[in-house]
């Protein structure tokens, strides 16, 4: 028996998307960094904080995308500027930002989807993806991206060490 493939929808967000954008980024964080993140991060992350931050982006502008599956956003992206990180200074013009899909949707191509519509296939890029998160890694490797070298401790994000990867 063949299991249908959802139909995956990416459009940019809206204001009116704030709230699905917070819930996405912050359950994504609880599913992703519990154990890795310090209590003083968890202390100060909440949804109440992540939707404010999100109507905030989202009403000046910010050109993130959203993965819908059956009308309900799974997933966020976004790339921007290239940035520096720990005094690292940026090595690509283009950096993703966020990509963050719920669990649940993981391996449903939702991923990929989002970065291709950010990132098109072989654009050069840098992105910064948690030490200890094996999954994202190998993600991001079958993307073209590899470790440079530098790496951020983590201190203004909940001690969660980071590495740069770049294509």
């Amino acid at each position: 028996m063949t299991v249908p493939t959802p139909e995956i929808t990416v459009r940019a967000a809206t204001p009116d998307d704030a709230a699905a954008c917070a819930f996405v980024h912050y359950t994504s964080w609880g599913e992703t960094y519990t154990g890795l993140a310090s209590a003083a991060f968890w202390e100060r992350a909440s949804l109440e904080r992540s939707t404010t931050t999100w109507q905030r982006w989202l009403d000046d502008g910010l050109p993130a995308v959203v993965g819908e599956v059956d009308g309900q956003v799974v997933g966020i992206a976004l790339a921007r500027e290239g940035r520096e990180s720990d005094g690292h200074p940026p090595v690509r013009d283009q950096e993703l930002y966020q990509l963050y899909v719920l669990a649940s949707h993981h391996g449903s191509g939702i991923g990929q989807v989002l970065l291709d519509h950010v990132l098109p296939p072989g654009t050069p890029a840098q992105l910064w993806v948690a030490e200890h998160n094996p999954r994202a890694l190998r993600f991001y490797e079958r993307n073209g991206f590899a470790a440079d070298g530098a790496t951020d401790p983590g201190d203004s994000f909940g001690g969660i060490a980071a590495l740069r990867l770049v294509r």
